[in-house]
């Protein structure tokens, strides 16, 4: 592959060791007892490295598609994927075995190309004043939401400042009930 001040070299190496590490992690698992905290500690480090791994293979994936079209032969770009498409396959394995559900298109965890792909189903077949009609309806509806949205940030901000309030009253009395046993330790030791 390329030289090593390649960017995308550089995050692929650190991905093949999180992959090392991780496989290793879940060898290391067999060893300890079936149930219990140490079990249950190491299973979520292995789950955090699992979804580290998964940032790390988006990282990859972004790098390899702003390299520039000439710069790398076609035989180097395939020789990339291949590597690329070996580390999804064991990332997704490893996901699917601890129940890691975060090698999907980020899109498709946003719930974005889903959208995207009911708005054209809607937009199908309309003339350009049901396009705009519909796009009428959508704002309605995204106004609603953000209202919706207020009501909430607003209930949430009166809530939050209440606590405010108990939380000084409760600092007060708890300053005002520890001042009395100061001033009495003060003249203790002054009489001392």
């Amino acid at each position: 592959m390329a030289s090593s001040s390649d960017p995308w070299m550089k995050e692929y190496t650190e991905a093949s060791k999180l992959v090392d590490d991780i496989s290793s992690m879940i060898a290391d698992r067999s060893s300890l007892p079936q149930s219990g905290p140490e079990i249950m500690r190491h299973t979520s480090a292995i789950r955090r490295k699992i979804t580290i791994l998964g940032t790390r293979l988006d990282s990859l994936v972004t790098l390899l598609s702003r390299i520039p079209p000439k710069s790398l032969t076609d035989k180097e770009m395939h020789k990339r994927q291949d590597a690329l498409s070996n580390l999804k396959s064991k990332a997704k394995q490893m996901g699917t075995s601890f129940n890691v559900s975060n090698f999907a298109n980020r899109e498709d965890l946003l719930g974005q190309s889903k959208k995207a792909a009911d708005d054209m189903s809607r937009v199908a077949g309309l003339d350009n004043q049901g396009i705009v009609g519909l796009q009428r309806q959508v704002m309605r509806e995204q106004d609603e939401g953000l209202e919706r949205l207020e009501e909430t940030v607003l209930s949430t901000k009166h809530i939050a400042l209440a606590v405010n309030e108990e939380l000084t009253l409760h600092t007060r009395l708890i300053v005002s009930a520890s001042a009395p046993k100061r001033a009495l330790c003060i003249c203790v030791s002054n009489n001392v």
